[in-house]
């Protein structure tokens, strides 16, 4: 497993404001998972876990369950990411969520080889579609899937990409999240992203015919994760990006007012802070 053999790069920014000790974390949950909804790992919500996971959840305890995660998302938000993803993966399906997120945000922002990138990516969708087949009624078990892979899909050659079925795939996870939670402002960022990526990357007149790749989705769906989560960087990161991917230079100015926002704003957590941090190195 990637981290268990070598040690991961760490977060480069002052974590001092991220720490969520104690009851800090369930106070500051419903901001720091605006994004995707993520519920509150309490005791009860831990118990609906193991029951839904049945085979999976075999031997866990319910109470302990409930610390290792509350511990694996105060390591997440903290910027420990390979903590994080340790623990989470530590858990199996239950800690899916945590480790699927925390493997793809230190691989995309903390990671530059990109075979390794490729790597992570493809090791994280595995994870998240074991979380998939355990727990189907989780928004996040399908939504943690689409972001695994289409990470993975950006670094690959969009031919490759495309052969590979992946548009596909991902489009089918991020419809089956918002079936399940139709606010998860992530999700629809990330479908804003599936609709512009295949009409800036084949037309839009193959990608309308293929993969039903429409520019008014895109536009309505980082509409609509903006109304959700206006304080979210990467809401206004991914709004630059659809701009771009659509329009090209005819829109670089509000793309470039996009980014601005996204690095203007304040970090809540490390995330937010790699994301601010990127947004700004758009703009140099």
């Amino acid at each position: 497993m990637a981290g268990k053999t070598s040690k991961w790069a760490p977060f480069p920014h002052d974590a001092k404001a991220f720490a969520h000790a104690g009851d800090a974390l369930k106070k500051a949950w419903p901001v720091l998972h605006a994004g995707d909804l993520e519920p509150y790992p309490d005791d009860k919500r831990a118990k609906a876990l193991i029951a839904a996971a049945g085979k999976s959840a075999k031997g866990i305890e319910p109470a302990d369950l409930a610390q290792r995660l509350q511990d694996a998302w105060r390591a997440f938000h903290r910027g420990d990411f390979q903590a994080a993803y340790e623990a989470g993966e530590a858990l199996g399906p239950l800690g899916a969520s945590v480790a699927v997120k925390a493997m793809g945000i230190h691989a995309t922002y903390l990671v530059d080889d990109e075979a390794e990138q490729l790597k992570r990516f493809e090791q994280a969708a595995k994870l998240a579609e074991a979380a998939v087949k355990a727990l189907p009624d989780e928004a996040n078990s399908h939504y943690r899937h689409a972001f695994a892979l289409g990470r993975y899909s950006q670094g690959l050659s969009i031919a490759k990409a495309l052969k590979q079925g992946i548009a596909g795939k991902v489009r089918t996870a991020l419809d089956a999240t918002l079936e399940l939670a139709p606010k998860h402002a992530e999700a629809h960022t990330a479908l804003a992203l599936y609709h512009a990526e295949i009409i800036g990357k084949i037309g839009a007149m193959i990608g309308g015919l293929t993969y039903g790749a429409k520019a008014a989705e895109a536009e309505s769906h980082i509409r609509t994760a903006l109304k959700l989560t206006p304080d979210s960087p990467i809401a206004h990161i991914e709004h630059a990006n659809v701009l771009l991917l659509l329009y090209g230079d005819k829109k670089e100015d509000a793309a470039a007012t996009a980014f601005e926002k996204a690095g203007k704003l304040k970090p809540r957590d490390a995330m937010e802070a790699l994301d601010a941090a990127h947004a700004n190195a758009q703009l140099e």
